[in-house]
């Protein structure tokens, strides 16, 4: 996500760089044969058939960035529930875990080992999940510049990232999640044994013990709502033909401009046809790239919602909840485009 108030018109341009000079290329060639081949029917090409063509793609683009906003929106909204729900589960951890009715009497100091390690079981949920979306789908971008761009942010998905849950679980814990395919549902699953366990000894009472149930039931469905979201690609139909008709708009629109620039006194103006035409590309295609990139709000560059600096201030948050003075630093933006991530 990008921290800071917009993007400059320089990084915009800089983004799309590579089709500047893609469309710099595309848009020369006619005029060029225009000119100096004295290719005349160039210029029969008619400007209202291109323009029908860009009504149609503007149309289409904006269903496309619409429906790629409401992606990237809905997954801030989960992110959203998972801040809310994490911040009651904490408060009723520390304040339902106690000796009202525990059938042997634990000492204070026992009582707050227990909170935290069923926070500690949370925050490991957390983190095992932001992982887990970060793993790279196939619809994904992964080019070798989104590549070292996800590197330079640290964003690269690994096995060895599960390692940093160790120091939040025991070790029987962090053996049998790393058995498991799914760990961040397992360490809900772990959870939920461990409620049930302190319910049988009374030290939680069981009305506290439902409410606390029924956090672990919102924790799975914030988790699956996020796994819909990464597993299930903006449909493929709907981007390739956004892909198709942003191209056939591309090439055609040089032709258009000159059939429109050809009637322009003195003849030298011609050549006005392409820096006209390479700005009206450039707008559509960063268009369609927006889109492109919003879609996939998990992937680790630069439109994500920021679910790993989310899932620190959240740490920070709940372990304050516990009178904890050790908190996890918190992250800040990087680099000259202040991506958060």
């Amino acid at each position: 996500m990008q921290a800071g108030r917009k993007y400059t018109l320089l990084q915009t341009v800089n983004w799309g760089r590579k089709y500047l000079f893609i469309f710099l290329i595309i848009d020369s060639i006619p005029v060029i044969l225009y000119q100096f081949l004295h290719l005349e029917w160039l210029t029969v090409i008619p400007w209202q058939p291109i323009s029908l063509i860009g009504i149609a793609l503007a149309f289409y683009l904006g269903f496309k960035n619409n429906s790629s906003y409401e992606r990237l929106w809905e997954a801030r909204k989960i992110w959203g529930g998972i801040v809310n729900a994490s911040r009651s589960f904490t408060v009723m951890a520390r304040d339902f875990i106690n000796n009202d009715e525990a059938k042997t009497k634990l000492e204070e100091a026992e009582l707050e080992s227990v909170r935290r390690s069923v926070v500690d079981c949370l925050i490991a949920w957390m983190y095992a999940l932001t992982y887990q979306l970060r793993k790279i789908q196939p619809w994904e971008h992964n080019s070798m510049a989104d590549s070292k761009f996800r590197e330079s942010l640290g964003m690269n998905y690994s096995e060895d990232l599960f390692q940093n849950l160790k120091k939040y679980l025991t070790d029987n814990e962090f053996n049998y999640i790393m058995s498991k395919g799914n760990k961040a549902s397992h360490l809900l699953s772990i959870q939920s044994k461990r409620l049930m366990e302190l319910r049988r000894k009374g030290v939680i009472e069981h009305f506290r013990h439902l409410e606390l149930q029924n956090l672990i039931t919102e924790f799975y469905t914030l988790q699956g709502q996020s796994e819909r979201i990464k597993n299930f690609p903006f449909p493929r139909q709907y981007a390739s033909a956004n892909f198709s008709f942003a191209t056939i708009f591309v090439l055609l629109l040089p032709f258009g401009m000159l059939n429109i620039v050809s009637e322009f006194e003195p003849s030298h103006f011609i050549w006005l046809a392409i820096p006209f035409s390479v700005i009206c590309s450039w707008v559509f295609w960063t268009m369609e790239m927006i889109g492109d990139y919003s879609e996939n709000p998990f992937e680790g560059l630069y439109n994500d919602v920021p679910i790993s600096a989310m899932a620190k201030g959240i740490e920070a948050d709940i372990l304050q909840m516990l009178e904890e003075t050790d908190l996890p630093e918190q992250p800040k933006p990087q680099g000259e485009l202040q991506i958060l991530v």
